[in-house]
């Protein structure tokens, strides 16, 4: 494994309003998050402040066995977060801290990545097929013209596209012996990865705790949006026989009991309260409770996420449905309208790895800070198709304007670029789908900590505020919340307020409405021109 970090975090100051008796109350609470991502896992500790006191990071290795291809290693995803907690437990005891304080354990993940395994031996039966993997463009082709595909989307609240993982199941039941076997057999276990890792954690084979959570469970497409029960319809739709395949149990992000508990490690009996997909963790860490806030993720996708309530809104323009978080209870689930982009800081990456512009992905505003502006350079970096509101799979990435004037700068601007045109077009879709423009935009992730990014691209392009926080680990945080509403660290949303709000910077927009609707129409054109180059 590669690239690994650790140790205390710079202590914050707590947020404002906490009357001093619950201040020193919470300090001295804490609540581990497991924060696994695409290319890394790591494993957060806040206090009751929202703080984070401790952590520690391990990226791990992606495989490209062939073109569009990308899959996982789930033995070392577990393995991964096994270190992540050891080590990050070690910094947090060597500051004096006692791990007797730490009162739950959360969990977010990657969404729509796939893995199987058998039953009888705990084992998976390949490689998990990661989320913007595109294998499935030809079964998605075949798919869209079955009948009934034209009523997926109303029920599932997702389109038939190779980003769902019913479509990766598909795949592995097509291509995967093994899986066809275990499948008749009647052992076949399926779950994404917070199903894998909830299972191993809890000991495997041995207890076989097989459960999910909800806003995971909408990103399979096998889920009723309404109802949040496995569709029959849906099932069908896929062939699927609810007899011969085990389907994980669904319940809300915030449980005292049903995740189970570590059974090894520096942990071992730490009970697991939370568990929640990295998008709607990231739209909970950032307090988005409310109708019409959002956010947007800016991490290996970008993922914008917009609150609607509890009642899930169909896009009619190209965005998904998805369950925004469930704390359970006598709360209702609440729903969000979602952009999803495939390619964000996976774009910047390739500048750094193939075209070696630059030695690492923090040096990539230094180089597009050499050029004033993209010097009309547009990348449509389609590595996976285009997502959200596109849904162009026959996409690929393409570079246009490129002249002898072009530099490097010029093309590193422009891969950051491309991640904030496609959220602008995004934002115009939820604004048709909602009815209501945002009038700020709240930011997380990688690329968020651009400030060239932020201000001279994104704000400058939807031509309305960004919105940053100083403490950056949203995700994570939004695991530590609904972990610690489980076991009452926390029981309002108003007593979480406060947390993260102070110092934030917002990013205006530096150029005029018509400027920005120039660069954009623009890169609406180079998207036209990206299609068919995929038979």
């Amino acid at each position: 494994m590669a690239n690994s970090t650790e140790g205390n975090i710079d202590a914050q100051s707590p947020p404002k309003q906490v009357p001093q008796q619950d201040e020193e109350k919470l300090r001295n609470w804490f609540i581990g998050s497991i924060d696994q991502g695409t290319t890394s896992t790591r494993f957060l500790i806040f206090n009751g402040l929202g703080v984070p006191v401790a952590s520690h990071q391990i990226e791990f290795k992606q495989m490209y066995p062939h073109s569009g291809w990308m899959e996982q290693d789930p033995r070392e995803i577990v393995d991964s977060v096994h270190t992540c907690i050891d080590e990050a437990t070690k910094s947090f005891t060597e500051m004096g801290n006692s791990t007797h304080d730490i009162k739950a354990i959360g969990i977010t993940s990657q969404r729509e990545t796939t893995i199987l395994w058998d039953r009888h031996t705990g084992q998976p039966l390949y490689n998990a097929i990661a989320w913007p993997d595109t294998r499935t463009q030809a079964i998605v082709r075949e798919l869209k013209d079955k009948p009934g595909a034209d009523k997926l989307q109303d029920i599932c609240g997702l389109p038939l596209s190779t980003y769902p993982s019913a479509l990766k199941l598909t795949w592995l039941f097509r291509n995967v012996k093994e899986v066809q076997e275990t499948y008749e057999a009647g052992r076949l276990m399926f779950g994404t990865v917070d199903t894998w890792l909830l299972y191993n954690l809890n000991g495997g084979k041995d207890t076989n705790v097989h459960i999910t959570d909800s806003t995971n469970a909408s990103r399979t497409m096998f889920v009723n949006l309404h109802t949040l029960e496995y569709s029959p319809e849906v099932l069908d739709f896929f062939g699927l026989d609810p007899k011969k395949i085990f389907l994980p149990s669904i319940i809300p992000c915030s449980d005292p009991e049903a995740f189970g508990s570590l059974a090894s490690g520096a942990l071992k009996g730490k009970k697991i309260t939370g568990c929640l997909g990295d998008q709607s963790a990231a739209l909970v860490g950032q307090l988005a409770f409310e109708p019409g806030m959002a956010k947007n993720t800016y991490g290996t996708g970008c993922f914008l996420l917009y609150n609607v309530g509890e009642k899930p809104v169909m896009s009619t323009h190209g965005l998904l449905a998805t369950v925004a978080y469930n704390f359970g209870g006598k709360r209702k689930p609440v729903y969000a309208l979602e952009g999803s982009i495939a390619v964000a800081g996976s774009a910047v990456k390739y500048v750094v790895n193939n075209l070696k512009f630059v030695e690492s992905s923090d040096k990539i505003s230094d180089c597009a800070a050499t050029v004033k502006d993209n010097g009309g350079c547009y990348f449509v970096t389609a590595f996976s198709g285009l997502f959200a509101p596109y849904w162009i799979d026959d996409a690929q990435g393409t570079m246009f304007g490129i002249t002898q004037y072009t530099e490097q700068g010029h093309i590193a601007r422009a891969a950051m670029e491309a991640t904030c045109f496609q959220t602008k077009a995004i934002l115009d879709a939820m604004e048709k789908d909602s009815g209501h423009r945002l009038t700020e935009l709240a930011v997380d992730g990688g690329m968020s900590n651009s400030d060239l990014c932020m201000q001279q691209t994104q704000a400058d392009i939807i031509n309305i505020p960004v919105d940053r926080p100083v403490m950056r680990e949203t995700t994570a945080l939004g695991a530590a919340i609904v972990a610690g509403f489980a076991v009452d660290v926390w029981k309002e949303f108003e007593e979480l307020k406060e947390i993260n709000k102070e110092d934030r910077t917002i990013f205006q927009p530096q150029i005029s409405p018509e400027d920005s609707e120039t660069m954009y129409a623009r890169w609406t054109k180079a998207v036209e021109m990206s299609r068919g180059w995929l038979d």
